[in-house]
């Protein structure tokens, strides 16, 4: 027999919501105050609340335990598979040596730490975040910017900072696939929507870098550069989110940022190179010590996965990847036994996409990669066994919190914060994006914050008469500013640059930048919820849905997506046999 969920178990709608609570205060606790492991934060969260979601709620012990399976599974496919084959292809790299040509490349560009910082810590560094996220780009451009002899604070502080703007299309966009699912927003309106908020802060992010390593006039004497940097991001960020999807954004605004900073940095130069005080007046410019096909063989890889992605978001070719290998499963026991609030069961199915996932596009470049990196078959395996060991606990975090969240969904916790966030009434988009601050304040992830928080944002907004998909969005959007003050991320930073044990520093040095960001964006939520509401892609939305009810007889275009297909591969290919001939060398 169905069990219907109850919002307001305890008869007091403000009594219920501080219950419901609990588990996230505690985790917050368990995160920011006891500075405990993630995975252990999260299972001790999920046993909390699992027992409040019976106790309190009265949800039955197996349904409370089947929808954290549900979210686990979720958690490992497709989320954690795209975590594990995108670090994958960065460790093979870093394996081979082919990353030293990639440093070198970058280093070789400017002497001045300020082109420097905005060159590696914020258009190579989103590079990283959409490629890899959750951690890797601090950690790899904290580390190369040390390399080059920044001071630590400013190594590390300067990368949590730049690692904002990119956050919320990280690791190919799974931050708003994860949005999506647990929010039920349609993922292609939360990206547009996301894609009309940060590309402001792309903008500044580069400026904002550069006052605080410089002050405001000397970062003032480089604005033009400053500008093709942050612009071209921003520009290219806004097209792909709102025009192809949420899974490139960041590679490819990154791609583009890079190669105008570059070529604009090759004809302009400040009057004067910048270093800091510590330093000498200049430290000289890095040499290039490859080869152009050499440094095209490195980036290879990065070019490949960019393109099975981008292939893989098209509609014919998921269509027929989803025909040759999809397995639908409802999860036996929860699908439709518990129903809503609304009176509707809730479906639980759970969907297998063994080659449309997008982990198994970026596998694919994995695979094509490892003849361009030069890499043996043994070198290969060695390395993806490294990297399933380097992620263990990453992947439990993951899926332990997308349980936490769906728990949160299933049992009516999520609905009861949602209806005690409604009473801040009108001013709800403004503290939604802080909503999202802390999710990631606490768990180091904008998936995670997502997870948590996504349904309490469309809950909420419903609420007070708010399109969700600007609540969702801003959820994701204010929680990238989130990401320089998570413990989880100070510790990378810190561990990178040789830091360990100054993590105080590093969060004071953080801390006002983060609050400063946020209030930005809950300024702007606020002003698209009521002034700019045309920003908001609900009409189009609309339009969408006609267009597809009078083609919905029209079958997609199988052999459309094959030949997509056929021609990625080709295309794979001849990058693959191109680096081979161009690139030959040692790396040093």
């Amino acid at each position: 027999m169905p069990w219907t969920m109850d919002i307001n178990p305890l008869g007091s709608l403000a009594l219920s919501a501080l219950v419901a609570a609990v588990p996230i205060l505690y985790l917050f606790w368990a995160l920011a105050y006891k500075r405990m492991k993630g995975h252990w934060a999260a299972i001790s969260a999920v046993a909390i609340a699992v027992l409040i979601s019976i106790i309190a709620y009265g949800m039955p012990v197996n349904l409370s335990v089947l929808s954290i399976f549900n979210g686990f599974l979720f958690g490992l496919w497709p989320v954690c598979w795209i975590v594990v084959t995108a670090v994958y292809i960065y460790n093979l790299s870093v394996e081979t040596k082919q990353f030293e040509i990639i440093k070198n490349s970058l280093a070789a560009i400017s002497d001045d730490r300020r082109v420097q910082a905005v060159i590696i810590a914020y258009s190579f560094g989103a590079f990283l975040e959409g490629a890899a996220g959750f951690g890797t780009p601090v950690a790899i451009s904290a580390a190369m910017l040390a390399g080059l002899g920044f001071n630590p604070i400013y190594a590390a502080g300067i990368c949590l900072i730049a690692n904002t703007a990119p956050v919320a299309f990280g690791a190919i966009g799974i931050p708003i696939v994860v949005a999506a699912g647990v929010s039920g927003v349609d993922m292609m309106a939360i990206s547009k929507m996301v894609g009309r908020q940060l590309p402001f802060f792309s903008i500044i992010v580069p400026f904002y870098m550069a006052v605080v390593m410089a002050g405001w006039k000397k970062a003032v004497e480089i604005w033009p550069i400053l500008l093709v940097s942050g612009g071209s991001f921003a520009l290219t960020q806004f097209l792909v989110s709102n025009y192809i999807g949420p899974y490139l954004p960041d590679i490819l605004s990154a791609i583009v940022s890079i190669i105008a900073t570059v070529i604009f940095a090759k004809i302009w130069h400040p009057k004067e190179s910048w270093t800091f005080e510590h330093e000498a007046a200049a430290v000289g410019r890095a040499k290039l010590e490859f080869t152009a096909g050499q440094v095209f063989r490195a980036w290879a890889p990065f070019i490949l996965l960019s393109i099975f992605v981008a292939a893989w978001g098209v509609k014919p070719v998921k269509a027929a990847l989803d025909q040759i290998a999809t397995l639908k499963f409802p999860i036996a026991g929860l699908d439709k036994a518990v129903i809503d609030h609304l009176g509707k069961p809730k479906a639980a199915v759970y969907a297998f996409n063994i080659l449309s996932a997008a982990g198994t596009a970026i596998l694919f470049a994995g695979i094509l990669s490892i003849p361009v990196m030069g890499a043996s078959i043994g070198t290969a395996l060695r390395v993806a066994g490294k990297t399933l060991n380097q992620l263990k606990w990453p992947i439990v975090t993951i899926g332990t919190i997308l349980g936490f969240a769906y728990l949160y969904n299933f049992s009516g916790m999520a609905i009861t914060l949602g209806y005690a966030f409604a009473s801040t009434g009108i001013i709800f988009p403004f503290f939604a994006a802080f909503l999202g601050w802390l999710g990631v304040f606490m768990t180091g992830s904008d998936t995670s914050s997502n997870a948590l928080f996504g349904k309490l944002q469309e809950v909420t907004a419903r609420q007070i008469g708010i399109d969700p998909v600007l609540t969702v969005a801003t959820n994701s959007s204010g929680g990238v500013f989130g990401k320089m003050i998570s413990p989880q991320s100070i510790a990378v930073a810190t561990a990178a640059t040789g830091y360990v044990g100054h993590e105080g520093d590093i969060f004071r040095f953080t801390l006002k930048h983060s609050i400063i960001l946020t209030f930005i964006m809950g300024v702007l939520a606020m002003l698209q919820a009521y002034v700019f509401t045309w920003m908001i892609p609900q009409w189009e939305q609309v339009v969408q849905a006609a267009v597809q009810a009078t083609k919905a007889a029209a079958p997609v275009n199988i052999q459309e997506g094959i030949n997509y297909l056929i021609a990625t591969f080709a295309i794979s290919l001849f990058i693959v046999i191109l680096s081979r001939i161009i690139g030959k060398g040692v790396v040093k």
